[in-house]
């Protein structure tokens, strides 16, 4: 069938209308709500009070939502540091041509097919536990006292915990990433290095580096959008010293204990404007910053 405007405007009508009313409309309506103030998320418009920047200013003014940011922030630097540096490294052992790859390939990854509130309980339950829990039984079996008797859920010990279950859940989701893009590398380059005498270090920093650098970049901004809707392990591992923005913004859109605000759908929606901008920038910094140049033979 010959194309012309009129069949491709067909075609491309069902998704740009739903890309309008999904994405767009939302997109828009929670920016401008971030304006104003607004009672509850379904308040009419005629009812909106313009606030201009007033919201931002009682934002950043809030406690509680700076207490969010500073976790986001250490959840997003040394949780990103482990979770994509563990996923970098299973990812170059999963490549090897080891026996039994693909068995521990599918059970790294099986966390993530787990909803994270099943996996946050079962860190909450059976492995920090201080009575039966995993870590009670392994440390004392060791002999090691000090970390037998280690309060895990403590309420200055709670965000450390929660970490560690968020790094556990999310390294096979980025382990599978790098391993897709390392088997995409010729195995010509490392036969040329190995000629060459390159050792194992210089294979991985010349070669196997570079060319997944394109895929380092893309999984620092999915890492970032997921940290961004940090939410479920926050619930699960309930304090303040482990609440995140996201939860702020659920807290102060549908009312909490934990929240020092009242119902309050403007400042959410400011809030929520918030986390884009901060997904958005990290986006274009490693777009920038993460060339995919690639090598050709």
């Amino acid at each position: 069938m010959k194309q012309t405007k009129t069949s491709i405007f067909v075609f491309m009508a069902p998704a740009m209308i739903l890309f309008l009313l999904v994405f767009a409309y939302p997109v828009v309506r929670t920016t401008l709500m971030s304006l104003f103030n607004v009672q509850s998320v379904n308040s009419a418009v005629s009812t909106w009070s313009f606030a201009g920047l007033g919201n931002y200013t009682k934002l950043f003014s809030t406690r509680l939502f700076l207490i969010s940011l500073g976790n986001i922030g250490k959840i997003w630097l040394f949780c990103g540091i482990a979770t994509l540096g563990l996923g970098l490294i299973l990812a170059i052992i999963l490549t090897q041509g080891l026996r039994g790859q693909k068995f521990f390939r599918a059970a790294i990854y099986l966390p993530n097919v787990i909803a994270a509130v099943a996996v946050g309980y079962m860190w909450l339950l059976y492995v920090f536990n201080n009575r039966f829990g995993l870590m009670k039984s392994l440390f004392s079996g060791l002999g090691i006292t000090s970390m037998a008797n280690y309060q895990w859920l403590s309420a200055e010990h709670m965000f450390l915990s929660m970490c560690i279950a968020y790094v556990f859940s999310n390294t096979g989701y980025f382990m599978l990433m790098y391993i897709a893009g390392i088997e995409k590398i010729s195995l010509d380059y490392y036969e040329a290095a190995t000629i060459e005498g390159a050792n194992v270090f210089q294979k991985f920093t010349h070669i196997t580096l570079p060319l997944i650098s394109g895929v380092l970049g893309t999984s620092l901004v999915l890492w970032t959008t997921k940290t961004m809707g940090f939410f479920a392990l926050s619930q699960v591992f309930s304090n303040v010293s482990t609440i995140t923005p996201m939860v702020y913004t659920y807290q102060t859109l549908f009312g909490s204990e934990i929240s020092a605000d009242s119902v309050n759908a403007g400042i959410a929606a400011s809030s929520a404007v918030v986390m884009t901008i901060v997904v958005m920038v990290v986006s274009m910094i490693s777009k920038h910053t993460v060339k995919d140049e690639g090598y050709e033979l």
